[in-house]
C-alpha cells in the first residue's frame, strides 16, 4: 500500500513538473494535456484523474510554484540587500522569461491574472521585509511611496529593461539595482 502510494505521490510530481515546465515556456491557452502527459510519461487520462483537467493542473501546477518560489525568497533577511538582490535575480533569472510571458496573457485568462495577484502580494511583502528599514519613519502617503518605488525598482520588468533589452550581465544588473536602491538604503 504505501509503494503505490509513494508511486501515484511521484507521478503527480512528474505531471506538475512537466506542466509547470511547459507553463514557462508557452501561453497557457496553446498548452495541450497531450504534451504534459507526454513529458511526464504518463497517459492523458492519468493526468485528467489526477487534477480534472487543464484548469486543475494549472492550480495544482501554480499552488506549487508559488510555494517553492516564496520558500527561496524568503531566504532574504531584512535589510541585507546585497543578499536579497542575489537571491531575487535567481528567480528572476530562472523563471523570469515565463513571468514575463504570463503577464503578457493576463488580460486574457482569468486563471493567470490570479496567479500574478498573488505574485504581486507576494513582492509587496518581501519588499517590506527586506527594506524595512528604508520604510522606518515613514507614515501615510510617504511611506506608501516609497514602498512603491522599492517595488518598481525590484519588479521582473526592471529586471527585463536591465537584463534582455538592454543586455546587462547578470552581475551588471545586479550592481545597477543596487545603485538603483542606494537613495532610498543608504549604505546597506
Amino acid at each position: 500500500m504505501q509503494a503505490r502510494a509513494d508511486a501515484a505521490a511521484e507521478t503527480g510530481e512528474r505531471i506538475l513538473d512537466a506542466a509547470i515546465g511547459i507553463f514557462y515556456e508557452k501561453p497557457v491557452d496553446n498548452i495541450p494535456l497531450e504534451e504534459v502527459a507526454r513529458r511526464a510519461g504518463v497517459t492523458v487520462q492519468t493526468v485528467i484523474r489526477r487534477y480534472g483537467g487543464k484548469d486543475g493542473l494549472f492550480n495544482a501546477a501554480a499552488e506549487r510554484e508559488y510555494k517553492r518560489i516564496a520558500s527561496h525568497r524568503d531566504q532574504s533577511k531584512a535589510d541585507d540587500v546585497t543578499g536579497a538582490l542575489r537571491i531575487l535575480l535567481d528567480h528572476y533569472e530562472e523563471v523570469g522569461d515565463g513571468v514575463l510571458r504570463m503577464l503578457a496573457e493576463e488580460q486574457r485568462i482569468t486563471a493567470v491574472s490570479r496567479i500574478l495577484d498573488q505574485g504581486r502580494a507576494y513582492h509587496e511583502q518581501w519588499c517590506e521585509r527586506v527594506f524595512a528599514q528604508a520604510l522606518t519613519g515613514r507614515k501615510g502617503a510617504e511611506w506608501k511611496r516609497r514602498l512603491a518605488q522599492l517595488i518598481a525598482i525590484t519588479d521582473v520588468s526592471t529586471w527585463r529593461l536591465l537584463r534582455r533589452y538592454r543586455g546587462l550581465s547578470r552581475r551588471q544588473t545586479e550592481l545597477a539595482l543596487h545603485e538603483l536602491l542606494q537613495p532610498w538604503i543608504g549604505g546597506q
